[in-house]
């Protein structure tokens, strides 16, 4: 057994024991996230069956697309900070993004989209614990984002994404986790959407924030090993 796929068989036994322990058999996403590490390692994740990928750095990520286009069925997620002069290429390459925080980066990515693809998929990025040195909408700005991005006709808006601060035990995690759950479910209530996709839960919190709701979470390091970081790197 290589390194790789024991890796994966421990996150899989984690999300597993998480969803029974609380009836959600099935019900959890993994998205693997590959930021900064090489084509050649997600190509092996693709032959131990992973299809769904999260990159924050985009020319990287660009690369990595083009070096796995001979296999069709992979799904890219956009996970990083995006910036203005980024979006084009965001809407051309990717299938999900779950960094959107301002409504003028969900206008460029609606009408950068092309033609030819499908909405683009969007989580809106919530700054839950109210970091500033975090990126996100404020839960009081949250429904007015939701209302706007929802009516943009290239954006599919599937729900949220939060990475909140980090806490000592499982019950201080899942505090911030419980309020992203509710503030879901209040938005899809008085909007009338239909969100279903809470993007939330990484390596040290994956089991709260199952038990909190969480539809999709996103593991790199229990993975693919400590991220390693260049100067080259670009956003």
């Amino acid at each position: 057994m290589t390194l790789l796929k024991s890796h994966f068989e421990q996150v899989f036994d984690r999300i597993h024991k998480a969803e029974s322990a609380c009836q959600r058999e099935g019900e959890v996403k993994l998205l693997a996230v590959s930021k900064t590490k090489p084509a050649e390692m997600v190509r092996e994740a693709c032959e131990l069956g992973q299809r769904e990928f999260g990159e924050s750095y985009l020319q990287e990520a660009l690369v990595k697309i083009d070096a796995l286009s001979d296999i069709h069925d992979i799904v890219w997620h956009f996970i990083g900070p995006i910036q203005s002069n980024k979006t084009r290429d965001i809407a051309s390459h990717f299938h999900w993004v779950h960094s959107v925080d301002r409504l003028k980066i969900a206008k460029r990515l609606n009408d950068q989209r092309p033609d030819e693809l499908p909405p683009l998929n969007i989580c809106l990025q919530v700054n839950i614990s109210g970091e500033a040195s975090k990126s996100g909408v404020t839960l009081d700005n949250l429904e007015a984002l939701a209302k706007a991005v929802a009516e943009l006709p290239n954006l599919s808006l599937r729900g949220l994404m939060a990475i909140p601060a980090p806490a000592p035990d499982k019950e201080q995690q899942r505090i911030p986790l419980r309020a992203m759950k509710q503030a879901l479910e209040t938005i899809n209530q008085t909007l009338g959407l239909n969100m279903d996709t809470l993007s939330m839960g990484m390596t040290d919190d994956l089991e709260a924030a199952i038990e909190e709701g969480s539809t999709m979470v996103r593991i790199g390091t229990a993975l693919f090993g400590a991220r390693t970081y260049s100067n080259q790197q670009s956003r």
